[in-house]
């Protein structure tokens, strides 16, 4: 649990730093930092994409996994969730305007740092040999994101550690069983799927190109490795 709780450390005072001295820079140069943040998830989504042996079984996990996280309706509770926690810890002063930031920031960096390989696979490390050096890199980066994203999306980017802290700490206690499981296959296409979602969210909150659902897209992420597993099962090679 180290690595994570170094992770939501940093996240908390990069947020901190973002919106106490983040208000100093001038707008433009604010947006120039998002946007700059959002090609370069997007090209970390389409990096970690293209470790799939299989995009078929990609495709069908984003498909699955998207009927099912519309059916579960998980977007809308995770918004939800940062509504509730706007209510609790946002000023009733001008809070329409304040809760729409703190839900886009609250959804926007929790998507963000729970969503990818080093999260996954950096909580597995630190949760099977204490060797936590990977996280401490994601720590790294996400510190410096929160700083940027708090600047214009405000407090809801630090409760984004809430997840965090679930999350990843979640995976590192049940790194055990999670590494009896997951074979370098699984956790391949698994990779791909959260590229996908990475590019999503660099295209919806990010850049601002179009609005997607990607919270229920998440499904998907556990739905790739049980496709795998199926087709190592049934002895199909995976090409």
């Amino acid at each position: 649990m180290i690595g994570t709780i170094i992770n939501v450390i940093l996240i908390i005072i990069g947020g901190l730093v973002g919106m106490f001295f983040g208000a100093r820079l001038p707008d433009k140069m604010r947006q120039t930092i998002i946007a700059g943040l959002g090609l370069f998830t997007l090209a970390i989504g389409l990096q970690m994409f293209f470790k799939t042996a299989n995009s078929i079984i990609v495709l069908g996990s984003m498909l699955f996994g998207g009927i099912l996280g519309e059916l579960w309706k998980i977007e809308d509770k995770l918004e939800s969730l940062g509504g509730w926690l706007e209510k609790k810890f946002t000023s009733n002063n001008h809070q329409d305007e304040q809760g729409s930031r703190f839900i886009r920031g609250f959804m926007t960096a929790s998507l963000l740092f729970c969503i990818g390989p080093i999260a996954i696979l950096g909580a597995i490390q630190d949760g099977l040999s204490g060797d936590y050096k990977l996280l401490v890199i994601k720590s790294i980066m996400d510190g410096f994101a929160s700083l940027a994203f708090a600047s214009s999306l405000g407090v809801g980017v630090l409760f984004s550690s809430l997840m965090v802290l679930v999350y990843q700490g979640g995976i590192t206690l049940l790194a055990g069983a999670v590494q009896t499981y997951v074979t370098t296959a699984m956790m391949n296409e698994m990779t791909a799927v959260g590229g996908l979602l990475i590019c999503g969210l660099a295209f919806s909150t990010l850049l601002e190109i179009k609005r997607i659902r990607v919270g229920n897209f998440l499904p998907a992420l556990f739905i790739a490795p049980l496709i795998v597993a199926i087709l190592e099962a049934l002895h199909i090679v995976i090409q």
